[in-house]
């Protein structure tokens, strides 16, 4: 049954802006008291902005916030504010003290004193009781470091709910968790929810929504596109939603033949077997031939990179075989796989990527010099030359190949970081949304390189959130959900009626 009780929060019309960025336009957002309220969205939906909105951290321009029990719109300009009228928050990356007890984080700052001193028998002692009321029966004198990541999560829940008796905030709370430890955040969170808090629960796990969730928020690029109930909502239907597409429009898409019969007699140069690393991705097999350019489809948060990241080493997979052009291969760091033959372009290009001090040039050549080893330095004429190559090549806006690069454009900082591999010619190459932010002409230059890579023999893993731009350059997609990969498509299989199905966890046969 639905919840139908009186709103507990209400949200009107909140619009923010950045430099360039409409954030949220005219939002809405309504969350009921004994009620758990999924906000849904892909990345740069909005969902971030509207909570550091309600909780003080940023400013909206327009709009207008109501709380329970008080009569006059609220203005949050602090988490403190937010907190002391009965908003708190709990982030995927815990923000507790692993050096001091369990008891200590939950009372951190407000103490029971007595005598002028703090009362450890009487924190200890509620502590325990807080705890014990979600189902948790820990010692609370021990520090936080000796417990699980899953238990670290519900103290910061317990220290929530014990300062806020209304509304709590989830944000990407099963992230680091495991099934078992995902189940036991929800006996939590019922709990909670009995007692009549409002919980805003933001996750990318579709299933995990159906499971404990009254409603769902569905926002897309700064706009809202609804409120809907969970049990009237069907999960391919919330995916269309979420990315703003109909099955039935996309079903009509043509595509290219795919010579997959083909494909399948060339070399295999990547077959991982039950390939996982705890906590990131389930394991997986995975066999990619010579020539192929596989794509991973998922929505943000199914494990796309995370995939990508154990093959290259990035997380040391801690489960099953990784074979390398069928010689069985033990990657201890991102540097073996490159001496290896591999490349990596990441997702997170601005922490993973450019080296922001260093030269457009410095940043092209850098993995070579990493793979040629320190020895074999690579000589000032070669780097030009490489530099001015690709800086041609990817259409890299730059008055020098010797400005710092932090100074280029987004778009055109990923066309360094592209160069920066290229230059390795790699046998297999892992592309993680390459075309991101990056104009239309350009996105279509990039597309056709792939493809000539492919006819070139090399071995492309490309990861992407546009499933037709996937569909334009790959022989095969793996569609991963909740991190798992769940389907594998390919032939006449491949459409986007059949991915976005897969993606919501329908049935993938052509009808």
């Amino acid at each position: 049954m639905m919840n139908e009780n009186k709103p507990l929060l209400t949200m009107r019309h909140i619009t923010k802006t950045f430099p360039g960025v409409k954030a949220l336009s005219n939002v809405d957002f309504t969350l009921r008291a004994g009620e758990i309220h999924a906000l849904m969205g892909e990345n740069g939906a909005g969902k971030s902005t509207l909570i550091k909105v309600l909780t003080g951290v940023e400013e909206m321009e327009t709009g207008e916030i109501y709380l329970e029990g008080i009569d006059h719109p609220i203005i949050n300009r602090s988490p403190q504010e937010a907190q002391a009228i009965g908003i708190s928050t709990v982030y995927q990356e815990i923000n507790l003290c692993p050096n001091l007890s369990v008891a200590e984080n939950i009372y951190i700052g407000r103490e029971p004193k007595k005598f002028g001193r703090i009362d450890w028998k009487t924190m200890n002692k509620k502590s325990s009781e807080l705890l014990k009321n979600l189902n948790i029966m820990i010692d609370v004198t021990k520090p936080l470091s000796n417990f699980s990541v899953a238990i670290q999560q519900m103290v910061a829940i317990a220290r929530a709910v014990d300062i806020s008796s209304k509304v709590l905030i989830l944000d990407e709370p099963t992230s680091s968790l495991d099934e078992q430890e995902v189940e036991k955040l929800f006996l939590v969170m019922r709990k909670l929810k009995e007692s009549g808090i409002g919980i805003i629960f933001v996750t990318h796990f579709l299933e995990q929504v159906y499971k404990i969730c009254d409603r769902i928020t569905v926002l897309r690029n700064g706009c809202l596109v609804g409120e809907y109930e969970t049990e009237k909502l069907p999960s391919v239907e919330l995916v269309e939603l979420m990315i703003g597409k109909e099955i039935e429009d996309l079903a009509k898409l043509s595509k290219e033949e795919n010579d997959e019969e083909n494909n399948e007699k060339k070399e295999i140069v990547i077959d991982a077997k039950g390939l996982g690393h705890t906590g990131t991705i389930h394991p997986f097999d995975l066999k990619i031939h010579k020539g192929e350019v596989i794509g991973l489809s998922g929505l943000l948060g199914s494990g796309r990179s995370e995939l990508a990241r154990a093959i290259y080493g990035a997380d040391k997979p801690d489960q099953g075989e990784l074979y390398f052009k069928e010689k069985k291969l033990q990657i201890n760091t991102p540097l073996d796989a490159l001496k290896s033959g591999m490349a990596y372009l990441p997702e997170n290009r601005k922490e993973e990527g450019i080296i922001e001090d260093l030269s457009v040039r410095e940043n092209i050549i850098i993995a070579l010099q990493a793979r040629r080893g320190m020895f074999k330095v690579i000589s000032r004429k070669e780097q030009e030359e490489f530099a001015d190559k690709f800086i041609d090549l990817l259409q890299i806006k730059t008055s020098s190949r010797d400005v710092p690069v932090k100074q280029l454009s987004g778009g055109n900082q990923q066309k360094v970081i592209l160069g920066r591999w290229l230059l390795t010619n790699p046998d297999f190459l892992i592309l993680d949304e390459p075309t991101r932010g990056i104009d239309v002409g350009t996105k279509t230059e990039i597309q056709k390189l792939v493809l000539k890579f492919s006819e070139e023999g090399k071995t492309i893993l490309f990861i992407s959130s546009e499933i037709d731009e996937m569909l334009r350059v790959c022989n095969k997609i793996a569609v991963l959900r909740d991190r798992k990969k769940v389907s594998e498509l390919k032939g006449d299989q491949l459409s986007q009626s059949n991915i976005m199905k897969a993606i919501a966890g329908g049935d993938t046969k052509d009808e």
